[in-house]
């Protein structure tokens, strides 16, 4: 069977038009999902209900026809696999339970619903479109189940980590395990290729990042691609320095790399796969400013494998007019 247009690129191939997915295109943006989350009565129960989470994985597919379809999920199903109490507040976001990190304990019967979702999606997508799991970098849950909250800066998180190395590795070492067994079950329910969503990887000096950013997903590569070889992992250190992302690239062993809408394409090997990396407000102000900045990520691109996505997730309030007129866009550009 022939690869589809993303998995080729992930392979390290060089497409000849440029296929395209969307961080965050299952969402709040749109008034279909927003009228099924209504109905669902919570965010927790939406994730963990297999026919709706399908349903709204699919959601933007109908509408936009990307190249793949991303799990409608959330990164903090890990802790609470983990045994951590979870709960999202309307209009404050998560909260997590008191961490006792020596009783953490991954039951992954409580991650069956997600698996259940990845394979009903499977099921309703052509082959031409490629199925994308996903799970939050170590440092990035922690930062989470550590803080017990959202945030941006995740002052109790990084205190810990300073104060109590030897404990915050040993989380760490957790998470890593925790998320290669989720990642698998994704993988043997479906999934075609995965992303590792490092969402606070901007909070790391360099020796940090190292340590606690590089260092686990290499790790959750490495045991990954000892049992699908074939199956291509992204890694997204999101808004990290250039040299950071260099690094990040050379060391980890990821088959591609999700940039944000600063970082430059020139620093990569030309056969690396690079994701992104339109910045989401420019896809919220629609328009010519929007088109302009689209054409010159694709024409960047070069001949080189490549994904076009955005530098972060699609923002609330886009209108859906905006992703039609971008994809559009995507779609009409040739090499």
């Amino acid at each position: 069977m022939a690869k589809s247009p993303i998995i080729a690129a992930l392979q390290g191939e060089t497409t000849p038009q440029i296929p395209f997915w969307f961080m965050r295109q299952a969402g709040r943006y749109l008034p279909e999902y927003r009228e099924l989350r209504k109905n669902a009565g919570s965010f927790l129960n939406l994730c963990f209900n297999p026919e709706l989470a399908c349903e709204v994985t699919l959601q933007p597919l109908k509408r936009f026809d990307m190249d793949a379809a991303i799990l409608f999920s959330d990164i903090l199903v890990v802790p609470h696999a983990l045994g951590q109490q979870l709960d999202f507040m309307e209009g404050e976001g998560p909260r997590l339970g008191p961490l006792r990190i020596a009783s953490l304990k991954l039951q992954e019967k409580k991650l069956e619903p997600v698996y259940e979702t990845v394979r009903r999606v499977r099921q309703n997508l052509g082959p031409e479109k490629t199925l994308i799991g996903f799970a939050g970098s170590p440092w990035t849950v922690a930062c989470y189940m550590v803080q017990g909250q959202g945030g941006n800066d995740f002052p109790v998180t990084r205190q810990f980590a300073e104060v109590q190395p030897e404990k915050f590795k040993e989380l760490l070492g957790i998470i890593t395990d925790a998320t290669v067994q989720y990642l698998r079950g994704q993988i043997s329910n479906g999934a075609q290729a995965v992303q590792l969503f490092d969402s606070w990887a901007n909070l790391l000096n360099r020796q940090q990042f190292v340590e606690w950013s590089i260092a686990p997903t290499r790790e959750i590569v490495r045991k990954l691609k000892s049992a699908y070889p074939d199956i291509p992992i992204i890694g997204f250190p999101r808004a990290v320095p250039a040299p950071f992302y260099k690094r990040f690239a050379e060391e980890t062993g990821v088959d591609c790399v999700g940039l944000d809408h600063l970082a430059p394409f020139d620093i990569f090997p030309p056969r690396l796969c690079l994701q992104g990396n339109l910045d989401p407000v420019l896809l919220l102000k629609g328009g010519h400013e929007m088109k302009e900045a689209a054409l010159k990520i694709l024409n960047a691109a070069g001949k080189r494998p490549f994904v076009f996505n955005l530098a972060h997730g699609v923002i609330k309030d886009t209108p859906p007019e905006h992703l039609a007129q971008l994809s559009a866009i995507i779609r009409e550009f040739k090499r």
